[in-house]
C-alpha cells in the first residue's frame, strides 16, 4: 500500500486520558513526522496536530483509536498526494 500524508487534530478534554493517548501515539512513532501540542487553559483543553507519513490504513487506525479514548476527539485530513 502507497503512503500518504495527513494531518490528525486531536481535542484533549480530559487530561486523565494523556498517559493513554502519548502511548498510542508513541507505538506509531515510526509513521509521525512531528507533532504541535497547545494547551487552551481558558478551555482547559489542549489542541494537538500530528504530522504523519504511513499507508492510509495506518492513519486511519490509529485515528480511530484516538477518537476512542475517553475525552479524546480525533479527525484525519489526507493529502492530494
Amino acid at each position: 500500500m502507497e503512503n500518504r500524508v495527513a494531518a490528525i487534530s486531536i481535542i484533549v478534554e480530559k487530561t486523565d486520558s494523556v498517559n493513554e493517548l502519548n502511548a498510542l501515539l508513541h507505538s506509531y512513532s515510526e509513521y509521525i513526522i512531528g507533532r504541535m501540542g497547545i494547551p487552551y487553559r481558558k478551555m482547559g483543553i489542549n489542541v494537538i496536530c500530528v504530522a504523519i507519513d504511513g499507508p492510509a490504513d495506518k492513519i486511519n487506525s490509529l485515528t480511530g483509536s484516538l477518537g476512542r479514548i475517553d475525552g479524546v476527539t480525533a479527525k484525519a485530513a489526507f493529502s492530494k498526494v
